[in-house]
């Protein structure tokens, strides 16, 4: 992986995130307790041995920024040439914002060009999964491509969420879909399921950096990889697919899109239920993230009514459980959950505190929040949207100001895609 340079798109504004986003960027969003969504796909980074890696921000990216100088940057041995850095808007080549994941890649291209590498490793910052991306790399220089991106078996009533690749047997790709209603097609790997992108591509950089000049000059160009860059390449210049290879070590594939509110909070309740599919405990293949210190999480009271436990749940360093009763929930740090409240199936980010008497079922409560005596939430519905920000699911989203978010975005936001 020395001669590949892997720039990973982390400026999107993550608008079906809403609110969880309104002061953070999407990667920057807590996931599992201790980390934050982007530390996912850095970990895959430094697991595939890739110590090359540009972070391309724009959204709201203090606390992102915060995160990696404080939890990344040190990772690496910067002495050896190894870095993972952020490349914020530089307006360089072009006096707009990033107008698509192609043109935030061309308006860096003099970045990526001063480390001349021989491959990139286009990356976003906002899926979890575990992949060696080694394995990428040499099915791509075993195969002779130019292009090789990584593709999903899916099953064929979902493509109408992703980009359809149509891959022959050879492995090569002779098409693309973006986003079918539906398709007849199968992948050649598996004759029940689709093929569908990742969002991950591999290039030549002397194929790559041609491309980005070409559609930066097209004005109709959406400056986009799947709509513009890969269909232009096609037909032009070798082009391979790479099955998806888990390293998460179960028989089901683990990809998941956390863009949407009930996804993201989907995939938290599966890190702590008693067998989760997506395993952090997997010491072959370790997430790393900032480390900040905390003391020891502790649980405190012992009296019938009054007794502090956490029952199939995470709960993070510096939290203290008073003679509460937390289920199928994830704490982040430095949360104080009081005596006889109750937490069911909620996620509650750090620096929150839960007074006594209070009942919250299925919620995600922001940073910050401080919670008086008796409050409940997730019981009553029509109660909680007077007060709090509800999607169509029934899951209430709890933040500082709450109180601001009654009828907020439309409900379109919030739909799957």
């Amino acid at each position: 992986m020395k001669d590949t340079l892997g720039v990973l798109l982390a400026g999107g504004a993550g608008e079906r995130l809403f609110p969880l986003t309104r002061d953070r960027a999407k990667p920057a969003v807590p996931f599992g307790g201790n980390y934050r969504i982007i530390d996912i796909t850095l970990s895959n980074c430094i697991n595939s041995d890739l110590r090359h890696v540009y972070i391309l921000t724009q959204y709201k990216a203090l606390s992102l920024n915060r995160h990696i100088r404080e939890g990344w940057t040190s990772v690496v041995a910067q002495e050896l040439g190894e870095f993972i850095e952020i490349l914020p808007p530089m307006q360089r080549v072009s006096a707009n914002w990033y107008m698509g994941t192609a043109d935030a890649v061309y308006q860096n291209i003099y970045s990526i060009g001063s480390e001349q590498p021989k491959h990139v490793l286009i990356l976003s910052g906002d899926h979890i999964y575990k992949m060696d991306y080694g394995k990428m790399l040499q099915h791509h220089n075993d195969s002779g491509a130019d292009v090789t991106l990584a593709t999903l078996p899916i099953d064929p009533t979902e493509v109408s969420r992703f980009g359809v690749v149509e891959v022959a047997r050879s492995g090569e790709v002779v098409g693309f879909h973006e986003k079918p209603k539906s398709t007849d097609l199968r992948s050649p790997f598996n004759a029940t399921m689709v093929d569908a992108s990742m969002g991950i591509y591999l290039f030549n950089t002397d194929v790559l950096l041609p491309a980005l000049m070409k559609d930066a000059e097209d004005p109709a160009s959406k400056h986009d990889f799947g709509h513009n860059i890969l269909p232009s390449l096609l037909g032009n210049y070798k082009m391979y697919a790479y099955n998806f290879v888990d390293e998460n070590s179960k028989d089901a594939h683990y990809w998941r899109d956390v863009g949407t509110l009930d996804a993201y909070y989907d995939a938290n309740m599966d890190i702590a239920s008693v067998s989760p599919t997506f395993n952090l405990y997997d010491s072959n293949w370790p997430m790393r993230t900032r480390v900040r210190q905390y003391p020891p999480a502790k649980f405190v009271f012992g009296e019938p009514g009054r007794t502090g436990m956490a029952i199939n749940s995470i709960v993070s360093a510096g939290c203290i459980i008073s003679g509460a009763v937390v289920r199928n929930s994830v704490l982040s740090q430095d949360v104080r959950v009081n005596s006889y409240s109750e937490l069911d199936s909620t996620i509650v980010f750090s620096h929150v505190n839960i007074g006594r008497h209070c009942r919250i079922k299925k919620a995600i409560i922001d940073r910050d929040v401080h919670l008086p005596e008796g409050t409940v939430i997730g019981y009553d519905q029509n109660e909680d949207r007077r007060n709090y920000f509800v999607t169509p699911s029934g899951l209430t989203v709890v933040t500082r100001d709450y109180s601001l978010y009654e009828n907020p975005v439309s409900a379109d936001f919030l739909q799957p895609v």
